[in-house]
């Protein structure tokens, strides 16, 4: 299992910072590859959590994604 923090930029331009853990990853590497690869088709989504708050990040809304330590803090 891995954990990841992200640095979402939506289509409204404003941004969130959520953690998406991949229970089926055994490295940050494949993390980011599985949110990529779910956020890259159109009907994609992603489970993520933000503090005690679970999201649902759909890829329609989603331009853009930075992964820690570069940009995004929780």
């Amino acid at each position: 299992m891995a954990s990841i923090v992200m640095r979402v930029r939506l289509t409204s331009g404003d941004h969130t910072d959520v953690t998406f853990t991949d229970d089926g990853a055994r490295n940050e590497a494949e993390a980011i590859e599985a949110a990529v690869t779910a956020l890259s088709s159109e009907s994609g989504v992603l489970r993520c959590s933000h503090g005690d708050r679970e999201i649902v990040l759909f890829a329609r809304g989603v331009t853009s994604i930075e992964v820690a330590p570069r940009g995004a803090i929780l």
